[in-house]
């Protein structure tokens, strides 16, 4: 399972947004060696806080700045997490429930989808699932204060991981959810036994350091971070990334995959079942899956990663019901599954040319989609014939079979999981300046000179700097390096002609923009010859 769980972090190039801009920041900080204040494209940038540009840029000195390195630190902690559930799980159910837990973590679609891009929210996900496998089992070993005491710390430990990785939504979740807890089942023993005092010293201990650092070095800082990229973003639509109520509910019911309808059928019977021991853990994951989807649906700025933290509590209540679900019911949603995913085989088979023909456009070529189309339909025929397999095991009645078939399907899904990101390569034509990079350093008349700036004019290619390895000149441009900008402002050119006369006088010079921004400037005479192209930016030469 592991084979296939990293067999492919380095055959795809990175992807405009977040993977150029989370792997660019960490290369930068090897680059500069300065750990404290990252920065995107030679600009501050406050965003996040640095956990996860710390283990990549420790991937980077380490292994090299590739796509793989870029890639591990999400990959390692989807996997970490996994065997979090699955340790858990057994310690409060049982063995079976824990490797149940385990392998319908590792099948679901989103959580591994989302740890093989360049994100912070497997990350995150890590140490939210952390403290929260942790808080259950310290509540586990209630009776024994030294092994409760302990996990409690650890689950403090935890939070302060997903602080420093992305802020206070590490607290706002588990905070919650007990609260919520709480109210609903009157157990109010887990709040004499938090630890405050001992536990926000460890938290406090390894969180609060950087921030103290950086807020000393960058005035800037504190105000942008906690009142921009928390308040107004979650109160606010500023950030243009709305949604409507229900915006995440398809997700989830994608996200949860294959074993959405299992869970789905199951999770009544599991908030009803009387608790395995002191603590009612079932009720508390699930009033964890159900305070993320809610808080994240209520706020101003949605992406679809967000609700990742849902899936690890899902799966402990998963794990619990697949070891308790009626054979004959686990066989007919298998079945329905097989059924379900032959006909999107199909479908992709027949059907394909014409989504092609919906979603093609002048920046997303019919040809890429046609060469997508075959990846997900090998794809989808590998899920149908995983599936058939897992079925066929269910069918033999014993425990053995119920665990090669729960294997089966998650191993189909992973599969699947890999080549469609094999084929989502395809994108790289518009979504990755590595091609583009690759022409203009083969250039030989003349040939690629490595010390000539280079400006991006009124767009921002996140994944440019990554593959030129240096930063670029912004021009006419600001969008998130505002904060950046407006701190250093001689690092950029605000304005469109003071950067044509800079780049008029230059000897040599490189500059991405879009292509109607070329035929502006062809228009007025500026001078410019055009090295590579493709249907969403131009690569141009002074000379």
């Amino acid at each position: 399972m592991a084979i296939v769980w990293f067999a492919n972090l380095d055959v795809r190039k990175l992807q405009h947004p977040d993977e150029g801009r989370y792997a660019e920041i960490a290369r930068e900080m090897v680059v500069s060696g300065d750990w404290v204040t990252p920065r995107l494209n030679g600009l501050k940038y406050f965003e996040k806080p640095p956990l996860q540009y710390w283990l990549t840029a420790a991937g980077f000195e380490a292994f090299g700045i590739e796509e793989w390195t870029a890639r591990l630190p999400g990959a390692l902690a989807g996997l970490l997490t996994i065997a979090f559930v699955g340790y858990a799980a057994s310690m409060l159910a049982s063995a079976t429930t824990g490797a149940y837990a385990a392998l319908a973590l590792a099948g679901m679609v989103w959580p591994f989808g989302i740890a093989h891009v360049v994100t912070l929210d497997a990350l995150l996900t890590f140490w939210l699932t952390g403290a929260l496998c942790a808080f259950l089992l310290a509540q586990h070993w209630r009776a024994f204060p030294k092994q409760q005491q302990r996990w409690m710390l650890l689950a403090w430990a935890a939070t302060a991981g997903g602080v420093l990785t992305k802020g206070l939504v590490a607290l706002v979740i588990p905070s919650a959810t007990l609260v919520i807890h709480a109210l609903l089942t009157r157990d109010l023993a887990p709040w004499r036994q938090l630890h405050p005092v001992k536990g926000i010293a460890v938290l406090m201990l390894l969180a609060a350091p950087w921030f103290v650092l950086v807020s000393s070095r960058n005035p800037e800082f504190a105000r942008f971070f906690f009142i921009h990229e928390h308040f107004q973003r979650f109160l606010t639509t500023e950030h243009r990334r709305t949604g409507a109520w229900w915006y995440f509910l398809p997700m989830v019911a994608a996200g949860l995959l294959p074993w959405t309808g299992v869970f789905v059928w199951r999770v009544r019977v599991a908030w009803k079942a009387p608790a395995d021991g002191p603590f009612a853990w079932v009720k508390f994951c699930l009033i964890w899956c159900a305070f993320v989807l809610v808080f994240f649906s209520l706020s101003g700025s949605k992406l679809p990663s967000y609700i990742l933290p849902i899936f690890p509590a899902a799966a402990l209540v998963l794990g619990r019901e697949l070891e308790r679900i009626p054979q004959r019911t686990l066989m007919n949603f298998a079945a329905l599954a097989v059924v379900l995913t032959a006909v999107l085989w199909l479908a992709s088979v027949a059907a394909w040319p014409r989504v092609a023909d919906s979603f093609s456009d002048d920046r997303t070529p019919r040809a890429l989609l046609d060469a997508l189309g075959r990846w997900v339909a090998i794809a989808l025929g590998i899920a149908t014939i995983g599936y058939a397999a897992g079925f066929a095991a269910f069918r033999r009645g014993k425990t053995r079979g119920r665990t090669v078939g729960i294997a089966a399907f998650s191993l189909a899904t992973m599969a699947m999981m890999q080549v469609a990101y094999f084929g989502s390569d395809v994108f790289r034509a518009t979504r990755s300046a590595a091609d583009l990079v690759a022409t203009l350093e083969r250039a030989s008349d003349p040939p690629y000179d490595p010390r000539a700036p280079f400006f991006q004019v009124r767009m921002y290619d996140q994944t440019l700097p990554f593959y030129l390895r240096r930063t670029t000149t912004l021009v006419a441009y600001r969008d998130e390096m505002a904060l950046g900008l407006d701190a250093e402002p001689q690092l950029g050119i605000a304005a469109e002609q003071a950067w044509v006369e800079q780049w008029r006088a230059l000897p040599q010079g490189y500059a991405l923009m879009a292509p109607e921004t070329l035929r502006a400037y062809a228009a007025a005479g500026v001078p410019m010859r055009v090295v590579a192209t493709d249907t969403r930016r131009v690569l141009v030469a002074r000379r």
